[in-house]
């Protein structure tokens, strides 16, 4: 019976230890970080909008909605910042802002 390999409750209480420590120290990193990536992703999609609107501008010579840029085929659909918590608007010069939802 001495020669049965396995690990002892001892052995395995140390390897959870471990394992708890590591993710109570990167949890609350991630956590953190999630601000930044929403607040990034909302800041690119601005500029891709921006983008589609300067492209539908060169091609028809007029500044378009939101509607426009959906209908023509510019944009798939109108989803706002990634996070939700802003709409995109185009303004009369064709300058693309995130504003938040109300």
């Amino acid at each position: 019976m001495k020669n049965e390999k396995g690990f002892t409750l001892v052995e395995m209480m140390i390897v959870m230890l471990v394992i708890s420590v590591l993710l109570i120290v990167t949890i609350p990193n991630v956590a953190k970080h999630n601000t930044n990536i929403n607040t990034k992703g909302c800041e690119a999609y601005v500029k891709m909008v921006q983008a589609q609107v300067q492209s539908y501008i060169m091609e028809k010579n007029k500044v378009p909605t939101m509607e426009n840029l959906i209908t023509d085929g510019y944009l798939i659909k109108d989803t706002g910042c990634p996070n939700g918590t802003k709409n995109v608007t185009i303004d009369s010069e064709g300058k693309v802002t995130a504003v938040p939802t109300t």
